[in-house]
């Protein structure tokens, strides 16, 4: 994707396409398990923090972590073989920078109709699913951190929890836009992609980094030196 988006060559390989999608899917459902994952142990940690090391031990943490890669294969390796077992004759040109579930639909010569309701309910109940499950989470930690007398440690709570919901929100967003339309729109599908997959990474950093002191101080001490550079 990054090759063609240089400006490269526009040209893949049957099988880099069926790879394309494979792991597109299966680090997007391995992220959104990990997003449930996380406020499971954010519940654990602002509900039950005295029994925190307990419930959330080395073995339990392995297990988990283990669980949203497997999960993760399962899910992309059924929509792949879902999406790949269609007959492809016609135009070979996937009018997209790479290879998705929507695109490939659309090159395939056979009724494409019970396929795409199966990809439909299946791509949207898991993020469903997760995110109903990081709701449980966060009602629970709301809940919680309202029985907090001191107004201090209901704002380290919730500051606890912000660089997560903002994660889950710039992780969700895209899904909703782009699986999850009744009628797709290519250009508004191209654009949010980009930012997905483009922007939301490189800003992944920055949400979970300026919450630490250390890096908070850092970066302020650079841009004091930045804004007082002498001119040349």
């Amino acid at each position: 994707m990054l090759f063609y988006l240089s400006g490269n060559s526009r040209a893949i390989s049957y099988g880099g396409c069926v790879s394309q999608l494979f792991f597109y899917h299966f680090l997007g459902c391995t992220e959104c398990f990990l997003y449930t994952v996380m406020a499971y142990d954010r519940f654990v940690a602002i509900c039950h923090p005295l029994r925190y090391k307990i419930i959330m031990s080395h073995r339990v943490c392995a297990i988990l972590a283990t669980g949203t890669s497997f999960f993760g294969c399962i899910q992309a390796t059924f929509l792949t073989t879902l999406t790949f077992q269609l007959p492809f004759c016609g135009p070979r040109e996937v009018d997209y920078y790479f290879c998705d579930i929507p695109v490939m639909l659309k090159l395939a010569c056979a009724d494409t109709t019970a396929l795409e309701m199966v990809g439909f309910i299946s791509v949207g109940l898991m993020p469903l699913s997760c995110f109903l499950l990081i709701l449980t989470s966060y009602s629970c930690i709301v809940c919680s951190i309202l029985q907090i007398r001191s107004s201090e440690g209901r704002r380290r709570a919730f500051s606890t929890c912000s660089a997560h919901l903002t994660a889950i929100l710039l992780s969700f967003m895209p899904v909703v836009l782009i699986y999850l339309q009744p009628t797709p729109n290519p250009w508004l599908n191209a654009t949010v992609q980009v930012l997905n997959n483009l922007v939301t990474p490189m800003l992944n950093p920055l949400i979970y980094s300026l919450r630490n002191k250390e890096v908070k101080s850092s970066l302020t001490k650079v841009l004091q030196q930045v804004a007082f550079l002498p001119e040349k």
